[in-house]
C-alpha cells in the first residue's frame, strides 16, 4: 500500500480509500469483516456522506466497529454534507447540524475531514468560514475540503476560510478523463481540448490539494463499468495484456493508471466485496511505465496530438 501526505490531514494516508456509499444493507458481521479486511490491506481512509443511505451508511459503520477503541486512531474518517432533498445548502446552520448528526451516527467524537458535497451556487463563503472555524475550534473536525468543485470555486472559498482546503473529490478514471484531456490537447480545435475542469489538476498540484477520484471504474455519469464493456474493447484488451504482465487483475491496472499520476491522486473504491478491494489495493503502488500509461489512455478512446 502506498501512503501519501495530505496537508492538514495526515502524513500517511492510504492512496486507496474505502467508499462507504453502498454499505447500508450489509449484514453487521459482513461489514465488520469488510472494514477489517481493508485495514489489513493497509487502507486507513474511509469516505462517507450524510446522504448515503439516508444516513444509514454512517450509522452502520459506527455500529460495525468500536470507534471509541484504539481502532479509531488508526482510521482517517471523512464525511460530506450540503446536499438536501434535491437542492444544496452550505449555510452555517446546516453545516453545523449535519456534522453533529454525522458524529452521532458514526459513534465518534471527531471527523478527520469534512467535505462540502457538490457546489452550492447560493454559497456565502463567510457563512462557511464561520461554520468551519466553529467546528475546528470545538475539535469536531480536524480538516476541510470540497467535492466536485472547480479551481475558481475553491479559490473563492479559500479566500474566506482560515484553514487550508486539503481535498477535492472529482470523478476520474480511464472511463472519465477530463482532468487530463484538455491539458494533453491544449489549443486544438477538437472536443478533447474543451476545458471542463478549469485546469484543476494543475491547480491542485500548485496548491497542495489532494484529488480523490470517485467512480474510478465507471464511464460517464454512472453509465456503466469499463470492464468488459464493448465500448471499451481496446481498453480491455490493453488491460488484459498488462494484467498478465504484472500478474494482477484488470481492476488493479485501472487503479494503477490513476495512482501512477504524480499528483498523488487517491482512489475511492466502493466495493462491498473484500476480494475486489484486494484487487484495488494491488494497484496502489503498481508503477506503470510512461508508455503503458499513455497506451491505456489512448486505448480508452482518447488521442494524443
Amino acid at each position: 500500500m502506498k501512503y501519501i501526505p495530505i496537508d492538514t490531514v495526515s502524513p500517511n494516508a492510504s492512496n486507496i480509500v474505502m467508499g462507504c456509499m453502498r454499505i447500508s444493507n450489509m449484514d453487521n458481521k459482513d461489514l465488520e469483516t469488510l472494514i477489517r479486511t481493508n485495514m489489513d490491506l493497509g487502507i486507513n481512509y474511509f469516505d462517507h456522506a450524510d446522504i448515503y443511505g439516508g444516513g444509514k451508511c454512517e450509522e452502520k459503520f459506527g455500529r460495525a466497529v468500536d470507534l471509541h477503541s484504539s481502532l479509531r486512531d488508526q482510521m482517517i474518517i471523512q464525511t460530506k454534507c450540503g446536499i438536501r432533498g434535491g437542492w444544496f445548502d452550505f449555510s452555517k446552520e446546516h453545516i453545523l447540524e449535519s456534522v453533529d448528526a454525522s458524529l452521532k451516527r458514526l459513534n465518534t467524537d471527531y471527523l478527520d475531514v469534512l467535505l462540502l458535497h457538490r457546489p452550492d451556487s447560493l454559497m456565502e463563503p463567510e457563512d462557511v468560514a464561520d461554520a468551519f472555524t466553529e467546528l475546528h475550534r470545538s475539535g469536531k473536525v480536524r480538516a476541510f475540503g470540497v467535492s466536485n468543485q472547480n479551481s475558481a470555486q475553491v479559490e473563492l472559498l479559500q479566500s474566506y476560510v482560515p484553514f487550508k482546503l486539503a481535498v477535492n473529490q472529482l470523478q476520474f478514471g480511464l472511463g472519465h478523463t477530463p482532468l487530463v484531456d484538455s491539458g494533453l490537447a491544449s489549443n486544438m480545435r477538437i472536443d478533447q481540448s474543451t476545458e471542463r475542469s478549469i485546469g484543476f489538476l494543475e491547480y491542485a498540484r500548485l496548491n497542495g490539494i489532494t484529488i480523490q477520484a470517485w467512480s474510478p471504474f465507471q464511464y460517464g455519469y454512472f453509465e456503466g463499468l469499463i470492464f468488459g464493456d464493448p465500448k471499451y474493447q481496446k481498453l480491455n484488451e490493453k488491460m488484459d495484456e498488462l494484467a498478465a504482465k504484472y500478474q494482477v487483475s484488470n481492476t488493479a491496472i485501472a487503479t494503477a493508471w490513476i495512482t501512477r499520476h504524480p499528483a498523488n491522486i487517491q482512489v475511492i473504491a466502493g466495493s462491498t466485496k473484500p476480494s475486489r478491494m484486494k484487487d484495488v489495493a494491488d494497484g496502489s503502488d503498481l508503477a506503470l511505465t510512461r508508455k503503458e500509461w499513455y497506451e491505456l489512455y489512448i486505448s480508452a478512446g482518447n488521442m494524443l496530438p
